[in-house]
């Protein structure tokens, strides 16, 4: 199976915008994720909008903010198909995307107080774990996990 990403413009900007955001010019990032957003249109190409929307978050100076952005990427995600994601990567699982999409809006929650809704969206990246590969990001996410339920005195659960 190749597992290279098709050419896809519009994912090459998107890389473009996370590279320049992890090398510091959070601003930048933003500005040129922002613009790309409001290319695509809240309705345009749901692979497109869920990859924006999650990276984007990241790039947030507010938990509020933070937490639009990953709500409008787990929208994305349910307008997304696996034969969509797998036009760019052969690989994509959409169910494997739902971890880190809950796992982010679980945190966003805890964050902002909200001890219900964090717990929720937890049990959420909990009913999806299965779903995710069995590589690095898999058990980056799994340790997300059980580092986020480790800091909820509430949580027994792994």
């Amino acid at each position: 199976m190749n597992d290279q990403p098709t050419p896809d413009p519009t994912m090459t900007r998107i890389g473009e915008a996370v590279r320049l955001g992890r090398s510091g010019q959070k601003v930048q990032a933003r500005t040129a994720l922002t613009a790309l957003w409001d290319e695509i249109g809240a309705d345009g190409d749901a692979f497109h909008r869920c990859t924006l929307a999650h990276y984007l978050a990241d790039l947030q100076d507010t938990v509020d903010a933070e937490l639009r952005w990953d709500e409008r990427a787990l929208a994305a995600v349910s307008d997304l198909t696996d034969d969509r994601a797998q036009r760019y990567l052969a690989s994509l699982q959409v169910q494997a995307f739902l971890p880190s999409l809950h796992l982010n809006l679980a945190d966003c929650h805890r964050r902002l107080g909200n001890a219900a809704q964090a717990r929720t969206h937890l049990a959420d990246v909990r009913q999806h774990l299965a779903h995710l590969p069995d590589d690095a990001y898999g058990e980056a996410i799994r340790a997300a996990v059980r580092d986020f339920a480790a800091d909820d005195p509430t949580d027994s659960r792994p």
